[in-house]
């Protein structure tokens, strides 16, 4: 049986710019964004991560000491072994991007797409990287800290559906 300290270890050997960290006792990789497809692809091949958990992000535009304007969350579960990894990826603007994990998981399909949908993170090699929540029509990324309270104004524009409509 492999521990999460074996596979941080063998990680960050063959990924030199991988850095490896524990908090509240669960392991985590900080993964520059040009390396995540590549890391992804070792621990689904040979560290039998073979479940994609989550794809989320975080955006630290007023938080204190950030010096990454988006962190990137990627939840990966080898579940013959009971493990769980986050995979965390800084990324900033004025375009922040990163490679698709679709090639190696479907899932992250509607995963990606609903990073993109709320905070505009895009994802190179997507098969079909366009809005899941919001409408076409919506020009911004509301999860962003910097989209107001009470937004653009741009729900007024849209036509309202009543139920009996609907």
């Amino acid at each position: 049986m492999t521990t999460l300290d074996e596979i941080t270890a063998a990680v960050t050997s063959r990924f030199s710019e991988v850095q490896g960290s524990q908090f509240r006792g669960q392991s985590r990789l900080m993964v520059p964004a040009e390396q995540l497809l590549e890391t992804a692809r070792y621990l689904k091949q040979e560290q039998s991560f073979d479940m994609l958990i989550d794809i989320t992000c975080v955006d630290y535009l007023h938080y204190r000491g950030a010096t990454d304007r988006f962190g990137l969350v990627v939840l990966l579960a080898n579940t013959t072994e009971s493990l769980r990894l986050t995979l965390r990826v800084m990324l900033n603007e004025p375009r922040p991007t990163v490679s698709s994990l679709t090639s190696l998981w479907q899932g992250a399909n509607w995963l990606e797409r609903e990073v993109w949908d709320m905070f505009g993170i895009h994802f190179e090699g997507h098969p079909d990287l366009r809005r899941i929540l919001l409408p076409e029509a919506f020009t911004t990324h509301p999860l962003r800290k910097d989209y107001p309270l009470q937004g653009h104004g741009e729900r007024h524009n849209f036509p309202v559906i009543r139920r009996a409509d609907a």
